[in-house]
């Protein structure tokens, strides 16, 4: 397998590795190539390009402050937490850190000063961090988050990127409200709650959350988004292939709309779109050193190629 990366634009960064190659080790190689390809890519960009590409980070920083405020209120070493974030996400501040802080401390001294900072402001207190289930307090960042990079998107940026990341963006927020809703099902979330969680933004916005907001199993999750055609083959086909589950369908859509940006010129997509894809990639390779790993050769097909041919 290293070997064949090596006729790839990955190149031979697994020459100096030992074998036997770990999976964990090919993952973080690869996530590396792509950390620094998305760097030379910022370094050398400037406005509005610079502030689309700080956007894509968001994200990331968002599981890098959900893992940090975690870490926090279970005691965790503060180097093990920061080798766990993703590099995509750091931020200055997250040097401060310090052994013994309390979550109001991590609150005031650090994400107040992170670009999450209008995400956290307006949507979490102190005693939030403290006492809110942190799967909430991801989904509520991220809504934040999603409907802020789409109204940058969409109306500061606006021609033709706009118009392809707004398609982009109302998938994720659909992926994430349907995500919520299946998530939420035996737990102690209550409707209120679920439905503050879903973003503004989306094909099923508002017709379909208002219904998955009521929504008690799965069958009438399928039924509130059913009216939304890619949405009603999703579901089908995870009912019906048994090597195929909704969330791979999710990935497999993902995939295509992110190829579909590729289509358009001149506009901004395409850097979403690449880095999206690569993340797909990196999937792939991690699923097929597995299964060699394991010995489930014949499994090996069972990946979602993350590009048309």
């Amino acid at each position: 397998m290293k070997m064949q990366l090596q006729g790839t634009t990955y190149g031979d960064f697994l020459v100096n590795e030992p074998s036997p190659l770990h999976t964990t080790t090919i993952a973080e190689k690869c996530t590396q190539k792509m950390v620094e390809d998305f760097e030379y890519l910022r370094t050398n960009s400037v406005y509005p390009l610079s502030k689309f590409l700080d956007f894509i980070t968001y994200g990331y920083m968002i599981d890098n402050v959900v893992l940090l405020i975690t870490g926090t209120l279970h005691k965790r070493d503060v180097s093990e937490l920061k080798e766990k974030c993703h590099p995509l996400g750091l931020f200055d501040t997250m040097e401060s850190i310090t052994v013994g802080q309390s979550v109001s401390d991590l609150y005031v001294e650090v994400l107040i000063d992170t670009p999450l900072a209008p995400y956290i402001k307006d949507h979490l207190s102190e005693a939030d961090l403290n006492e809110m289930d942190i799967e909430l307090i991801r989904n509520t960042l991220y809504k934040a988050y999603l409907e802020d990079f789409d109204n940058y998107c969409v109306n500061v940026l606006g021609g033709v990127t706009g118009e392809v990341m707004h398609e982009i963006l109302q998938f994720e927020a659909d992926r994430r409200s349907i995500n919520i809703t299946l998530n939420s099902f035996g737990t102690e979330l209550a409707q209120d709650d679920r439905a503050k969680l879903y973003p503004n933004l989306g094909l099923l916005y508002p017709e379909g959350t208002q219904k998955l907001v009521t929504s008690q199993d799965q069958e009438q999750v399928r039924s509130s988004v059913e009216h939304i055609e890619v949405y009603r083959k999703m579901f089908a086909d995870s009912q019906f292939k048994e090597d195929r589950s909704l969330e791979d369908a999710f990935f497999e859509h993902e995939v295509q709309i992110n190829l579909q940006s590729f289509s358009h010129q001149f506009q901004y997509s395409v850097f979403y779109s690449y880095f999206k894809l690569k993340e797909q990639e990196i999937r792939n390779i991690v699923w097929i050193a597995e299964c060699i790993l394991q010995d489930h050769r014949a499994e090996i097909g069972q990946f979602i190629p993350a590009s048309n041919k």
